[in-house]
């Protein structure tokens, strides 16, 4: 299994990652997935928990750690140790990116601040990612995605309006911070060019869940609406929504554009839903927007699954199953754009999981080894990249900082 992505289009950047379970790893697992080298410093004796994180599989393993640790070479270190400390200077000295989802404040308890490093590599970039941002009131309270979710609005939007708010299913609010975090990294690298100097990313997690709120903040400030949970209708786009078909499967159908809506008229045989005068554009459909789901829902509960999404295929009518994880294996589209891919892990064997996205047509990303053990480049990178001889290597780990 080659260990080396010279084709990818970060092929060159070194990214030392430092920080546990989703918002700081997946920004490096985006980075790493894309030819970054990839250093992840963990705590020696256990990891980062996402190790054990999610439905345990045998020897205590995750299914999560396999996709959120691949392409990234793993140094297990004790960064509370001044011997720690000081490698990890020594290899930030050489790399391009830093990033840390630490609560603000601990990396200057370890000497490992943006002035201090920066002063010895003008070029870093250091990518922070946190509940709150680096500054501010809140800047030192604990701040879980969950957290960054409910404070950047997206949970109280989310779910059933005669229930308390819902969660995504995922941790969208720590996937969303990495991501901005990833722009910001591309961002500041783009700035460096020009300027030859880097910068501090700060991406807080209650931001990066704000800025995907579409026009709720505007929305409230000229008419003084608040928006409120709609279960999985949006108010005044119909139809848009998901219907029961017989068997009790369900299909998601959206057909709210007028001539998208003439086509699943005629789908349906109903041509009269055309011009009757209560759905004949859009703004009536969103004034009895229940009434047409009432009659969309008769249509479709008499008809199975493959059925319509055959007929409204033909149709050219947006239509779907609500997909699971055995129906996207099954999929020709996933299979044909190899949105899933298999790769080898000395544990589980052959191992499925998503593939690296956005595709890029002539340097694409790619899964080049799943999650490592904990600490299985340790030797690796203290050799090649601290410049540590096999025997500094051997006193370390005796006295338990590696």
């Amino acid at each position: 299994m080659s260990e080396t992505f010279a084709d990818g289009p970060l092929a060159g950047l070194v990214v030392i990652e430092m920080g546990t379970l989703i918002a700081g790893p997946f920004c490096g697992q985006i980075l790493g997935d894309f030819g970054a080298e990839v250093i992840k410093i963990e705590d020696p004796r256990v990891g980062d928990p996402m190790r054990q994180w999610g439905r345990s599989l045998p020897k205590g393993l995750s299914p999560w750690w396999p996709v959120i640790g691949r392409n990234k070479k793993s140094l297990g270190m004790d960064l509370r140790t001044s011997e720690g400390q000081a490698i990890a200077r020594t290899l930030i000295e050489g790399a391009d990116v830093v990033v840390e989802n630490f609560r603000p404040g601990a990396m200057e308890k370890w000497g490992l601040g943006y002035e201090a490093l920066s002063a010895a590599n003008p070029g870093l970039v250091m990518a922070r990612v946190s509940g709150f941002g680096q500054t501010g009131p809140y800047s030192q309270r604990a701040g879980y995605g969950l957290i960054g979710e409910a404070m950047g609005g997206l949970r109280h939007v989310t779910g059933e309006p005669d229930r308390p708010p819902a969660r995504a299913g995922i941790s969208i609010g720590d996937s969303l911070a990495a991501m901005h975090a990833v722009m910001g990294v591309m961002m500041a690298l783009h700035a460096k060019d020009r300027t030859g100097r880097g910068q501090v990313v700060d991406a807080a997690l209650y931001e990066s869940v704000l800025a995907v709120m579409e026009n709720l903040i505007t929305e409230y400030d000229l008419t003084g609406y608040v928006r409120e949970r709609s279960g999985s209708v949006l108010p005044g786009i119909a139809p848009s929504n998901a219907y029961p078909c017989a068997g009790g499967e369900l299909i998601l159908i959206g057909g709210n554009g007028d001539t998208v809506y003439a086509r699943l008229t005629e789908a349906m045989g109903r041509p009269d839903l055309k011009t009757d005068s209560r759905f004949v554009n859009h703004a009536a459909r969103g004034r009895h927007q229940a009434e047409l789901d009432t009659i969309i829902a008769a249509w479709t509960g008499e008809q199975t699954l493959p059925d319509l999404l055959r007929l409204l295929g033909e149709k050219g009518v947006p239509s779907s199953r609500v997909y699971r994880a055995p129906d996207m294996l099954d999929d020709p589209q996933f299979v044909a754009r190899e949105a899933i891919v298999e790769t080898d892990h000395p544990v589980f064997g052959k191992l499925k999981m998503q593939n690296a996205f956005p595709r890029l047509s002539a340097t694409p990303g790619r899964v080049r080894w799943p999650g490592p053990e904990l600490g299985q480049h340790t030797d690796e990178v203290l050799r090649e990249r601290a410049g540590l001889s096999p025997a500094d290597v051997a006193a370390l780990r005796k006295k338990g900082v590696i």
